[in-house]
């Protein structure tokens, strides 16, 4: 029987967005809060959320309070990411999941502060105190999220973008860009789902951090083939942002087709590693649904 993922995909979504709604304070003083949930809710893919979740099913670790406190985590860093890189400061975007950014519809400052906020605010979800995760747990995924976002991770990959504006890329230093700046957060997502379970065997964590690997390099891939093949209302942010900007992507490298080709390339890649953990098939439906989805998604 086939696999349904949007039936697995529901429920995991209901609670990831619950969760947020709980998490993010409305109160937060000063408007704050309002430009905080602006920036996370009622919107985006939840790709990475989703990543984790289905990770933790795959190593037993599933309907943990862990889980879900890493998967929002995870959401509010890659959040607050966008609220700074659409500033006029970075790529100066008006559009953003279908609405206003956040500079645009609360100030900079406030959108500043804002993004600020939200990464402070995913290392608090990620150490309770209240006795619910262990704190081996804690600390691992802590220190993933803090390495996946930070100056070796999606801020170092940010840098390298905006340091190569105009400048043309070999595709090894495209790669080490897109690793850093896309892939690290994904990559994260995987990992942090296997530091949920308990006794994953080496054989399974290697090959899921490869397929994590695989994943990030196809979405960056596939996000660039997006950006010149689909218009702003499907993608719910501004198509072609990156030709004008002569930013370098995979399409201005290797031209349309051979990224295309690429991208089925890195999706069968991602399928290897998966059959390479010697998992049960059936605990590892999700994953493989949700690779699919990075590939063939429209937005």
């Amino acid at each position: 029987m086939a696999f349904d993922l949007k039936g697995w995909m529901q429920p995991h979504l209901l609670r990831v967005e619950q969760a947020l709604s709980d998490w993010v304070d409305a109160q937060a003083p000063a408007g704050l809060g309002e430009a905080m949930r602006h920036a996370v809710l009622d919107g985006g893919k939840r790709l990475r959320p989703l990543l984790l979740l289905a990770t933790a099913e795959a190593v037993g670790a599933e309907g943990s309070i862990a889980a879900l406190r890493a998967a929002c985590a995870l959401e509010l860093i890659h959040a607050y990411s966008l609220v700074h890189d659409d500033m006029p400061c970075m790529d100066n975007d008006v559009l953003r999941r279908g609405k206003p950014t956040v500079h645009v519809q609360f100030g900079q400052a406030q959108a500043l502060l804002a993004g600020d906020a939200l990464q402070a605010l995913a290392f608090e979800l990620l150490t309770p105190q209240d006795g619910s995760v262990p704190p081996t747990v804690q600390a691992a995924c802590a220190g993933l999220l803090a390495r996946a976002s930070g100056y070796w991770g999606m801020a170092g990959g940010q840098a390298i973008d905006l340091a190569h504006v105009g400048k043309r890329l070999s595709e090894d230093q495209l790669r080490q860009m897109h690793r850093l700046k896309t892939g690290a957060l994904l990559l994260c997502s995987v990992q942090m789902g296997v530091a949920c379970g308990a006794d994953v065997p080496d054989t399974a964590r290697l090959a899921l951090s490869r397929f994590g690997e695989v994943l990030g390099l196809a979405f960056q891939v596939v996000d660039d083939i997006l950006d010149v093949t689909a218009d702003s209302a499907t993608l719910g942010k501004t198509a072609g942002k990156d030709a004008a900007a002569d930013k370098p992507t995979y399409v201005a490298l290797m031209g349309l087709q051979a990224a295309q080709r690429y991208a089925d390339q890195l999706a069968q890649e991602a399928m290897q590693a998966l059959t390479d953990t010697g998992l049960p098939r059936e605990r590892l439906a999700a994953l493989q649904g949700l690779a699919g989805m990075v590939v063939h998604r429209s937005h």
